[in-house]
């Protein structure tokens, strides 16, 4: 695999796999007011990233890519739960390129929906019993309870800062909270859980440093895509961040650098409801780009990817090249180059 093209189908053969898998989990003969919410997001497609980083690791350190299935698919399952309750917290608009589930479905079936996927991932996880052995599946519950632990920190740190109207935040923040809210379950989850059903005893210490950096240059190129994608490519709302007043690096950068008059504006935008803010969106992107913002960020994310370089030569040093070992290494670039 050397072109970005082969890179692609990789990756999408990856998600195909994977949300065929967890499909599976799906109890087609429930109550269709279960089932349609539960799958629509799984229909929808959507990059794989995750599930495929689970599997290609697994790959590069000499598994097979059908003993990973079962957790890629809890992985993708864990994450369309995570996907569906977040739309309701931010009251989201757009997700894959369609209305979000609780916009279809209402905010109670789109929560139970949500509730039921996390639940079905627990089916998929003990799967790994039966196909992996009892050792190796207790280590992959105690790799998600990490997770899950983090994840939902995260979370909370972040709709906390913006029930309180934080603007006394740093970079640092930034970093202590994505390396939670998106980093675990994004990157170091599926890095760490597919090395261990490839080669347990593989250093996981250093799964935590790559998958950080690849982690946090996959959430900063997300932050920007909400400010300057496509939405027909990026699939969700433009400026959804802006008017849900979250605290992204380039927010942070703009408090920082606004000349008097214009932070004070910008805290009393902070602290309007969602409702108002989105009039005003408009106004705080075009002061990001005066600012320096958006170019800071991105200059940032390619800082925080060339660390991700280092980290991962260290990490699979004694990895013998293999596609899945290049999809990997491939996976940097693409994370602070993609417009979805």
């Amino acid at each position: 695999m050397t072109t970005r093209l082969a890179f692609l189908d990789l990756l999408a053969d990856y998600g195909t796999r994977a949300r065929r898998q967890a499909l599976s989990y799906v109890p087609f003969d429930a109550s269709e007011y279960l089932v349609e919410p539960a799958s629509d997001y799984l229909h929808r497609g959507g990059k794989g990233l995750r599930p495929a980083l689970c599997l290609a690791a697994c790959e590069a350190f000499g598994g097979r890519l059908d003993a990973a299935l079962p957790t890629a698919a809890a992985i993708e399952l864990f994450h369309t739960a995570f996907l569906v309750h977040d739309d309701v917290e931010d009251d989201s608009q757009l997700r894959r390129g369609a209305p979000t589930l609780h916009r279809l479905h209402g905010s109670a079936l789109a929560i139970n929906a949500g509730d039921g996927l996390a639940f079905f991932a627990l089916a998929a996880l003990r799967d790994n019993e039966r196909t992996l052995g009892w050792r190796t599946a207790s280590r992959i519950w105690s790799e998600f309870d990490l997770m899950a632990g983090h994840t939902v920190e995260g979370q909370a740190m972040e709709l906390g800062w913006r029930r309180d109207g934080r603007t006394d935040l740093t970079a640092d923040d930034y970093l202590d909270l994505i390396i939670k809210k998106t980093c675990w379950y994004t990157t170091i989850l599926p890095l760490r859980v597919g090395t261990v059903i490839a080669a347990g005893t593989a250093d996981l210490a250093a799964m935590v440093r790559f998958g950080f950096f690849l982690g946090a240059a996959f959430q900063i190129r997300d932050d920007i895509l909400n400010l300057t994608g496509d939405p027909d490519a990026y699939g969700k709302e433009r400026l959804g961040d802006l008017r849900e007043g979250k605290r992204t690096l380039m927010l942070l950068h703009l408090l920082a650098a606004a000349a008097p008059d214009d932070r004070r504006w910008l805290e009393t935008f902070l602290s309007e409801p969602d409702d108002a803010r989105e009039a005003q969106a408009e106004r705080v992107y075009d002061m990001m780009q005066d600012y320096g913002s958006v170019g800071f960020a991105d200059q940032f994310a390619r800082g925080i990817a060339d660390l991700a370089v280092v980290a991962f030569d260290h990490a699979f040093a004694d990895v013998p090249d293999s596609d899945a070992r290049r999809f990997i290494r491939h996976l940097v670039a693409y994370m602070v180059e993609r417009d979805r």
